[in-house]
């Protein structure tokens, strides 16, 4: 029997440019709080969404809320659905530095100022099944946030949303829905703010005209003030994409067909036809995949890679064969088909696409996929997928053109739905985390320090005992497949403002667990863990780590309390936020971590089966008077360990050099402030064997900082393409990592020497068709970034892997899972991968 899910397009957060079938779909993502009736929950770099549910009885609230390089993200979703599952015990214990923290009832004064300080907003009247919420800015404490219906209901009993402005951080709302009369704005993207501080802000919603479905915009130029109304001639399919300059909108359609506006969305010109995939470039480049005959699954492979550099008069193709493409730093990446039944290979190019040369990775079959887990200016992470149905692969690091890359880590998890545990801790240069497949099956986390030139596991926090059956255990830690399968509620966090620290949720053993996942907190990067909490938490940073901020997930139980920390977790802090207790569906604070406003969302029951949504904001800033001075901080080393002397002229050195850090000293109770900028020193360093990767056919031993050559290239002439040039690489197996600055000491004998024969490797775009089309109106823009969409064939059977924690095993399906098409929440298995390279 096969039954239906509701759906929400998902960027998957990690992913940046993706070729797969088990990365499921991407699509336009935002970042907002919502909660509904039914559905699946998920959360992409600028979406959370959380799942209550109120049909006919009370269920319990099961906040989906993470961070994942969106600690920017302006938006929050919040649902209510039905979940019926036991709820976590009280943690009021206090225990010893390294397994629990104290966790204490608050004094009388900070009980009084935090009384005074928080906030109740009751949204009555309100029966809306999510609601969604958006900040208007950096730092203005402008939010926006209306609630929507499902779509069945909206539909069928033609119900409309309501939309609220707050100018105080969302300690009050006022109901403005007059501006949008009667209009049920879209779930998935209804609410889009412009870049920066501009002001602008979109609401879209959809409208029925002559049994067609059309769009309608809702547009502002002074954070919500104003509205001004524009009926569309076609239906959005996705959240419309910004430029640098907020007036430029980019759009597909539901029939596939590219749009753009020049005048902040009055009107629209449809620039080309059947795109599959699109994105901003550089200056006023737009990149997008397409097909003459349309963009249908089996045309996956010959897709064309075209841009425009004159918004749309002009287009020039510069890649044909293609699965799929991704922009991202200053690369521009394509998966190829070179000859029909070939392995895919992937391309890349750092001048826009005028060169292509070919990445020297190994090919991936149509059992396979490639996966760029992250980009920057300097590099690349790249997963290739291993053959068969092993839901593992190996991560390469880039050179610096993105076109050599090197063996970083084998068996790195990346589940066939697309789900995979790669973080990058913002809080400390050159520090990621991963789950890795071990042997055995068993799911094991490892950390690198200096941007994957060597992985090793997590230190078992000091005091946590190991199981009486395991001789030797680490930390592990749960990611984004954890949160996938509701075995926590948030991802990893972190950010720059809050060095070196980190809030995550593991389980100390041999490998991970699903049972009883803790909180765990590092305040150096990741090399010691202290056990904060106990159970599954929702958390959040405040004044740049300043405050943490938790509440307790109660799965099926109301609450009333939160903790609060301000000493990096060591103690809590217990504040009863409310005498009435609320089902709890997340927490919402400012993007970033400069705020001091943190607020709880949830629902209370006011009459039998009437249900109020309510937003309790605490204010931390009168607890937090008194601003830091220069005696509050202390002068922190960033990487250094315990086994290094003081003295020693490597402590410290990761990628080529020192940081010295000002941090905040545990026992000063100040306010760091929103103009707070962490003070740092840099000091360059003697290179080593550390700074630098093992090259192109070479790779790290185990334990041990030397570079062997791969067994399978013994002997042979390393050869690769670029721009059209045949290269021969010399080298004694070591290559410096991409923005290491290290100086003098170990330096490895290397070269690259071109040969004189040419190759045809390397795609060349001024050799492509150039197309021209002539234009209404002529564009001019110039931006970053574009929104994806990849439609996917799916069908329903096969096996669906509950993947190997140590409680858990792989069985078969017992139901299909017929999806809405935009759905990524749950187990698919279509017929070809797709390279998630966007």
């Amino acid at each position: 029997m096969c039954m239906r899910v509701s759906a929400t397009r998902d960027s998957a957060p990690p992913l940046l440019f993706t070729d797969t079938r088990r990365a499921g779909l991407k699509g336009a993502g935002l970042t907002s709080l919502c909660c509904g009736f039914g559905g699946s929950a998920k959360m992409t770099p600028r979406l959370l969404l959380a799942t209550l549910s109120v049909l006919g009885t009370l269920a319990a609230a099961d906040a989906i809320f993470g961070q994942r390089e969106a600690t920017d993200a302006r938006f929050r979703i919040f649902r209510r659905t039905r979940a019926k599952r036991e709820a976590s015990k009280d943690n009021n214990t206090t225990a010893a530095r390294g397994t629990s923290l104290c966790v204490r009832a608050v004094e009388a004064a900070v009980l009084e100022s935090l009384q005074r300080n928080t906030h109740l907003h009751e949204f009555t009247e309100d029966y809306g099944s999510s609601i969604i919420l958006s900040w208007v800015g950096d730092g203005t404490g402008i939010i926006l946030a209306f609630t929507t219906h499902s779509p069945s209901l909206s539909w069928l009993f033609s119900m409309s949303s309501k939309l609220y402005r707050s100018e105080d951080s969302g300690k009050t709302f006022k109901d403005i829905s007059d501006v949008i009369g009667n209009a049920n704005l879209e779930q998935n993207f209804g609410i889009n703010v412009g870049p920066g501080n501009s002001k602008r802000v979109i609401l879209t919603s959809f409208m029925q005209v002559d049994e067609r479905h059309v769009g309608k915009l809702f547009m502002s130029s002074d954070s919500g003030i104003h509205f001004d109304a524009v009926e569309l001639a076609f239906l959005p399919a996705q959240q419309i994409v910004y430029h640098s300059n907020p007036d430029y909108l980019l759009v597909t359609c539901s029939n596939d067909n590219l749009w753009l506006s020049l005048n902040f969305g009055k009107q629209w010109t449809k620039i080309h036809d059947n795109v599959q995939n699109f994105a901003w470039g550089p200056g006023i480049t737009i990149f997008f995949s397409t097909h003459p005959g349309g963009v249908k699954i089996d045309r996956k492979g010959a897709l064309f890679l075209k841009r425009t550099e004159d918004l749309g008069k002009t287009f020039t193709i510069i890649s044909n064969n293609m699965y799929s493409f991704g922009f991202t730093g200053r690369f521009l990446f394509t998966s190829n088909v070179e000859k029909l039944g070939e392995p895919r290979v992937i391309y890349v190019s750092s001048d826009q696409g005028d060169n292509f040369n070919q990445a020297q990775l190994p090919s991936a079959t149509d059992e396979q996929f490639y996966s760029v887990l992250q980009a920057d200016e300097e590099m690349i992470f790249m997963h290739v997928d291993d053959e068969g149905d092993s839901d593992f692969g190996t991560i390469y690091t880039s050179d610096d053109r993105g076109i050599l890359y090197s063996k970083s880590l084998e068996r790195h998890m990346f589940a066939r739905n697309g789900k995979n545990d790669f973080t990058n801790v913002t809080s400390l240069r050159g520090v990621y985390l991963t789950n890795a497949v071990a042997e055995d099956g068993n799911i094991k986390t490892v950390i690198t320090y200096d941007r994957g030139g060597e992985w090793s596991p997590l230190k078992k926090p000091v005091g946590v005992e190991c199981a009486a059956n395991e001789e030797k255990c680490n930390l592990h830690i749960h990611g984004e497949y954890s949160k996938y399968k509701n075995l926590v509620p948030m991802l990893p966090l972190s950010d720059p403002s809050a060095v070196g620290l980190i809030i995550a949720h593991g389980s100390v053993g041999a490998s991970i667990t699903s049972i009883g996942p803790d909180v765990y907190v590092s305040d150096d990067g990741g090399y010691t863990w202290l056990k904060a909490l106990e159970g599954p938490h929702h958390y959040a940073l405040l004044d740049s780590g300043g405050i943490i901020v938790a509440v307790e997930q109660r799965r099926e139980l109301p609450v009333k309390t939160m903790k609060f920390s301000t000493d990096e977790g060591q103690c809590w802090n217990l504040y009863n936020f409310t005498d009435e207790p609320i089902y709890f569906a997340g927490l919402a604070s400012e993007p970033g971590t400069k705020t001091m406003n943190v607020s709880i969302w949830g629902y209370r029951e006011v009459e039998y089966n009437n249900y109020v949504w309510v937003s309790i904001t605490v204010d931390f800033e009168e607890l937090l008077s008194r601003d830091c001075q220069e005696d509050d901080y202390v002068k922190w080393l960033a990487h250094s360990t315990d086994n290094d002397e003081e003295t020693s002229a490597e402590n410290g050195c990761i990628l080529g050099y020192k940081e010295t850090y000002q941090r905040l000293k545990k026992n000063s109770v100040c306010r760091n402030g929103r103009d707070y900028i962490v003070a740092k020193e840099q000091s360059s360093c003697q290179c080593t064997k550390f700074d630098y990767l093992c090259d192109y056919g070479y790779f790290r031993q185990e334990n041990t900082s030397d570079c062997i050559e791969d067994p399978s290239l013994k002997n042979k002439e390393l050869e690769f393409c670029f721009q059209g040039n045949e290269e021969q690489l010399k080298t004694s197996g070591y290559r410096r990592v991409p923005g290491d600055r290290c100086e003098g000491g170990f330096s490895p004998l290397r070269s690259e020497q071109k040969l004189s024969s040419k190759c045809e490797k390397a795609q060349k775009s001024k050799d492509m068709t150039v197309v021209t089309v002539v234009s209404a109106v002529i564009l001019v823009l110039a931006l970053v970034g574009g929104i994806t969409l990849i439609m996917k064939k799916y069908v329903c059977g096969g096996r669906s892997l509950i993947y190997r924690y140590s409680a858990l095993q792989q069985r078969d399906d017992e139901t299909c899972i017929i999806a809405d098409a935009n759905n990524t929440d749950r187990t698919f298995h279509d017929d070809s991968d797709e390279d998630l390279i966007e």
